[in-house]
């Protein structure tokens, strides 16, 4: 007999009750749901694009004016 269960991982209970779960993997599996909003990934950038951005945060951060020749 195989039973389907849904537990919100987002409380602190439902965490505790997965990783007693994940404890019994002869006889438990666990599936976890793809994503269903896409949004993060929906701007195509350019490593470069990426990478510049990066650059700004890094200097912003550290006080620095550092530039990729």
């Amino acid at each position: 007999m195989t039973v389907t269960a849904r537990i919100n991982i987002d409380t602190p209970a439902g965490r505790k009750l997965l990783r007693e779960i994940e404890k019994h993997k002869k006889v438990a599996v666990i599936e976890y749901p793809h994503p269903t909003d896409y949004s993060d990934f929906s701007n195509n950038h350019s490593t470069d694009e990426v990478f510049d951005n990066l650059m700004d945060k890094l200097n912003t951060h550290y006080g620095t004016d550092y530039k990729l020749k």
